[in-house]
């Protein structure tokens, strides 16, 4: 069964992640609020923890970062993101186990 931080859609994935900028490390940290939530070493400002965000996910999923852009919340905690490209779910799900 797919988590509810993921949907398939005729584009590709969408995410919805939790991000909780300034951490010490880079990782999953588990759920928050019906988003998966990743902490990330970078600060929030001058979009930091946006390019980390997604250098990130790039790394993790093994996809080109230019397969992954935001679809919300670039200036919130709460953020939406795409992921396309041959890539399934359950993928998605091994690679970010917390």
């Amino acid at each position: 069964m797919t988590p509810n931080w993921l949907k398939q859609t005729p584009n590709g994935i969408t995410l919805s992640l939790h991000c909780q900028p300034g951490a010490k490390i880079t990782k999953v940290v588990g759920l928050h609020d019906g988003c998966l939530k990743i902490s990330l070493q970078a600060p929030a400002s001058e979009n930091k923890a946006n390019e980390l965000l997604l250098a990130w996910l790039s790394k993790q999923l093994k996809v080109p970062q230019k397969q992954i852009q935001f679809i919300s919340g670039q200036n919130s905690r709460k953020k939406r993101v795409e992921v396309w490209g041959p890539i399934s779910p359950e993928q998605i799900v091994q690679a970010l186990k917390p």
